[in-house]
């Protein structure tokens, strides 16, 4: 463990970056309280480069979002589609264009819904698989969906209708050693599900894109090459590197039956642990300082490690932030 000068996530401009991102919001037009304008206005303060628009079986018009957008900050327009045995939501959709809601397990018509989704270059995503609510169940299977919601809105409290987010992390995290192998893993990403005054931004995914553009973004996304935080005050590098070829999250590493070194560099979550996550489950865990800013390394080879993943938690066990898998070749 070592003290550092941490390069922050956050990006202004448009260029190739790490940006910050809620991709599950409610306004006034479906049942949040706060206006469109009031969100992208609390989005900017909590640090947060883009939002999507994901009101309940209804369409986002540029009429409503559009003049909020500008170079630095950017509307993603999407929705939530609130079926009878799971919900899901349409990232990337065009203006007006609205993915029909009633369909279920059982009648099949999902994988139509899912083919509007992406033919219009948008993203599918798997939201509060355990929400414990009348439908909040994800019945679906994850085939066909591009990502899946592993953390919504605050990782715990007595809401009750908080979702289950150590019940989903958990059934994403068995799922990945498959998923690798056989080249369709699925990842993960955070929203806040914002309905209330201050829920925008806890959690969120903070996604590297080539630009602040909803192409860019859902392809950062798609890729996985992403990490959820729990708050902008939150950093995390995580790299891992085989003899001078190093790469990101959500990438892969060719690594020639040698060495790899995995580093995660951190900064926000004082007194808390990182442990790091391969297809042998938890393989090792260190503890961060009190001031919450430190190095943690640790090395494996390709024979040992499929992929490796970090979370990073609080002393109280709740999770500030967690990554999807760099991939071992």
């Amino acid at each position: 463990m070592s003290s550092l000068s941490f390069p922050s996530a956050r990006a202004v401009g448009r260029g190739a970056a790490w940006y910050r991102g809620d991709c599950h919001v409610h306004s006034v037009h479906s049942d949040g309280e706060l206006t469109p304008e009031e969100l992208a206005v609390r989005a900017r303060a909590a640090g947060l480069d883009f939002m999507a628009t994901t009101e309940h079986n209804s369409a986002a018009t540029p009429g409503t979002w559009g003049q909020l957008a500008a170079d630095d900050f950017l509307i993603v327009l999407g929705e939530e589609v609130t079926t009878k045995t799971g919900h899901w939501l349409a990232l990337g959709i065009n203006s007006g264009e609205v993915v029909d809601w009633n369909h279920q397990v059982r009648d099949g018509l999902v994988d139509k819904c899912l083919d509007q989704v992406h033919r219009a270059g948008g993203l599918c995503v798997a939201a509060h698989p355990h929400a414990p609510y009348p439908s909040g169940d994800f019945m679906f299977p994850f085939q066909g969906f591009d990502v899946v919601e592993v953390w919504n809105g605050l990782w715990t409290s007595d809401r009750p209708w908080n979702a289950d987010n150590e019940a989903a992390l958990a059934e994403w995290g068995r799922s990945l050693a498959a998923d690798i192998r056989t080249g369709s893993w699925r990842p993960a990403m955070g929203n806040s599900d914002t309905h209330l005054e201050g829920q925008i931004g806890i959690p969120h995914t903070v996604v590297f894109a080539e630009e602040l553009s909803t192409e860019a973004v859902l392809a950062g996304i798609r890729a996985g090459r992403s990490w959820i935080a729990e708050s902008a005050d939150v950093d995390v590098s995580f790299t891992a590197n085989a003899d001078g070829r190093v790469v990101g999250v959500g990438e892969r590493l060719a690594t020639r039956g040698g060495q790899v070194e995995v580093q995660a560099a951190l900064r926000g979550v004082p007194a808390g642990t990182v442990s790091f996550h391969t297809d042998r489950g938890k393989v090792h865990r260190a503890s961060l300082p009190s001031d919450g800013t430190g190095v943690v390394q640790w090395d494996t080879t390709a024979e040992h490690s499929g992929f490796v993943r970090i979370e990073v938690r609080h002393p109280s066990g709740h999770v500030a932030a967690l990554t999807n898998p760099i991939i071992l070749n």
